[in-house]
């Protein structure tokens, strides 16, 4: 790990935080153990309460606000909401110090670009990241995004210098391919999950208490992506898919996607359907024979097992549940959207997020196995056992597409929030379990 040590400036060089929700305080505490002075501050009513908590660090200095903040630190990086950056940033962004460089920790970028280049005065460098991962993950080799937006050489060199510690893998992108790829690796997935746990909560269904309806690989991870977005802060995900102009036509997308599988199911449609999925799986995946996916699965089957949260009681203890076939509406709709859009996912793979890589996963693992697919489209036709889902589901896509159109964050807390308490109390059986 890089520390300051390593660097002659980093004795006169102090990095602010303005932001000390999780992932503002995961940067305070991975920056003070490299040995970086911090000074930090969240709202001035949680100043106590943050004096408190990182008193025995003697690297930070908590603040009331962010205009002591800007005001001594060389490097400032804003980590609140996406959604409250144009807010924050005005109010503390003409404290700026003379010559400082000043970045941004929000998922999307185009607000928090405006922001900038709105309220911080012309002598300071913009310099933003974006560790795609959450404040629980080990930063080791995941990639964080670095935004050379407007700054000197030796500005960029210092922020990288900084960041180093995370030893995460640094990729160079622009505002706007930053907001492109996250939109193509994250909002549509985020909205998958998000809509599984509202068809499920409508159906008033704990999916891996289910017997035999949620049992195996595919399942085992869908559930348990689910209930780690729900486990989230909305606005985590509210403001990745609101703010993020390139977000829209995916999630949109994704919602057609949905209703128009499930109606060819209902339909009966079963030519339509095979043709449409296996024409999206040769745009996505590749043709026989010269496929895009490399020579080895993305995730084995073996460790898909790994991620069950079912419990097993009586004969199933010795025994495997022999699982329901399950026409995987959600995996069918993900790779119909990426098609219709000309999204190929691997290319973003350096880009990629822990929960995008698993859910690439899943999806491949279904594409990819012989005769899965066939029996997936021959459940969707043949078999009603998942009807109810895949309505509840197909609703949730089209609710939650709605909800981005009409940039409605009250009602996205609200429909998070509810769907977020119904899984809570199951979510905490899990963990004591």
């Amino acid at each position: 790990m890089a520390t300051a040590s390593e660097f002659a400036w980093s004795k006169d060089f102090t990095i602010g935080l303005i932001g000390m929700g999780d992932m503002g305080k995961m940067y305070a505490r991975r920056l003070t153990n490299a040995g970086w002075r911090v000074m930090a501050c969240d709202r001035e009513e949680k100043y106590e309460e943050l004096a408190k908590e990182f008193a025995d660090n003697t690297n930070i200095q908590i603040l009331r606000n962010g205009h002591l903040v800007s005001r001594a630190s060389n490097y400032i990086i804003y980590s609140v909401e996406a959604a409250a950056i144009g807010r924050v940033v005005e109010q503390f962004g003409p404290s700026t110090r003379l010559g400082a460089i000043v970045g941004g920790q929000t998922s999307c970028k185009d607000p928090e670009i405006k922001a900038f280049e709105a309220y911080l005065p012309s002598d300071v460098d913009i310099v933003s990241c974006h560790s795609l991962h959450g404040p629980n993950v080990d930063p080791r080799g995941q990639p964080l995004v670095l935004i050379k937006h407007r700054a000197s050489d030796e500005s960029f060199a210092k922020v990288e210098s900084v960041l180093s510690c995370l030893n995460s893998t640094h990729v160079y992108l622009t505002a706007k391919e930053h907001d492109r790829i996250t939109a193509d690796t994250q909002a549509v997935t985020h909205a998958a999950f998000l809509s599984m746990g509202k068809a499920w909560h409508a159906n008033r269904q704990f999916p891996w208490e289910e017997g035999s309806r949620y049992v195996g690989g595919i399942e085992n991870v869908k559930i348990n992506l689910m209930l780690r977005i729900y486990a989230q802060k909305w606005h985590v995900y509210a403001g990745l898919a609101i703010l993020n102009p390139e977000a829209h036509k995916q999630i949109g997308q994704f919602a057609r996607s949905t209703t128009e599988l499930f109606y060819l199911m209902l339909e009966g449609k079963e030519e339509e359907l095979r043709e449409r999925v296996y024409k999206a799986k040769e745009k996505v995946f590749g043709a026989e024979g010269s496929p895009k996916w490399a020579g080895r699965p993305l995730l084995k089957e073996e460790l898909l097992d790994r991620f069950s949260l079912n419990k097993p009681t009586g004969d199933e203890t010795n025994q495997k549940v022999k699982a329901l076939p399950n026409n995987h509406l959600s995996l069918l709709a993900m790779v119909d959207c990426w098609s219709a859009l000309g999204i190929v996912p691997y290319d973003h793979m350096i880009c990629s997020t822990p929960l995008f890589r698993l859910w690439l996963g899943v999806t491949e693992h279904l594409f990819r196995t012989p005769g899965l697919l066939d029996e997936c489209l021959r459940v969707g036709i043949e078999d009603k056992s998942f009807r109810r889902d895949d309505l509840q589901f197909t609703i949730a896509a089209a609710g939650w597409a709605e909800c981005v159109s009409l940039r409605q964050f009250d009602t996205w807390r609200e429909r998070f929030a509810v769907t977020q308490r119904f899984f809570e109390p199951r979510k905490k059986d899990q963990r004591r379990g």
